[in-house]
């Protein structure tokens, strides 16, 4: 009996770095503006934090951070980006440009790609022409310009509904026409609809930024509760 005690080996404890507290990011980029939505549902999986927290980020007058994922991970990101965007703005006297921030956060992300941020990551806002411009992003900082986006939890729902309403992929004789800013915020309205409907990790309500060159403007939508 006493050699049985001996032979028991350690108990381990598994350690996870991370916590994904779901939400979804849809930016839209127009011919001189740009719209970026999150929801508001902060969550781990079947317990809701709050109702009320809104993924989106402020950066200047023309750039907006997206992030949805692990909430810990995108306070981090956030908080860098701007303490870096501060540094730039003494050096030069004058604001980074989207395109530059959009840089400088794929250089930053790539960085911790031991490690890496688990966000998902959308940028939007107006390029050095006044055009609405969006980057995506990957854990570890692979970046993609694209004039809409989807991502988080219920990403793989969204993009689709994107790339049909806003593409026009696979459809045949429709006059594909730039989109305005009313159909922007009218499309990105429905696809959180349509996500809350499945996806769990999506809900409450929307927190909506339109950027133009005449600043950010922010907006929200109801989705529903349960």
């Amino acid at each position: 009996m006493d050699n049985y005690y001996y032979r028991m080996e350690p108990k381990k404890t598994a350690f996870d770095f991370y916590t994904d507290n779901g939400g979804s990011i849809v930016a839209i980029a127009g011919e001189d503006f740009a719209v970026i939505g999150s929801d508001t549902r902060l969550s781990t999986n079947y317990s809701i934090y709050t109702r009320e927290q809104s993924k989106l980020f402020p950066l200047s007058e023309k750039t907006v951070l997206g992030c949805s994922g692990c909430w810990c991970d995108t306070l981090q990101l956030n908080k860098v980006v701007k303490a870096q965007m501060q540094m730039y703005y003494h050096d030069n006297n004058k604001t980074m440009s989207t395109p530059a921030v959009s840089q400088m956060l794929s250089t930053m992300m790539y960085y911790k790609r031991f490690l890496p941020y688990l966000v998902y990551t959308v940028l939007a806002g107006l390029d050095t022409e006044g055009k609405g411009c969006v980057y995506s992003y990957d854990p570890i900082g692979h970046c993609e310009r694209s004039m809409f986006r989807a991502g988080g939890s219920s990403g793989a729902l969204l993009q689709p509904l994107l790339d049909n309403q806003l593409g026009y992929m696979n459809m045949e004789k429709v006059e594909k026409k730039p989109v305005s800013l009313e159909r922007a915020l009218a499309v990105l309205k429905d696809v959180f609809i349509s996500a809350a409907e499945r996806d769990i990790y999506t809900g409450d309500s929307i927190a909506i930024q339109i950027i133009t060159k005449d600043g950010v403007k922010s907006e929200s939508f109801e989705l529903r509760k349960d």
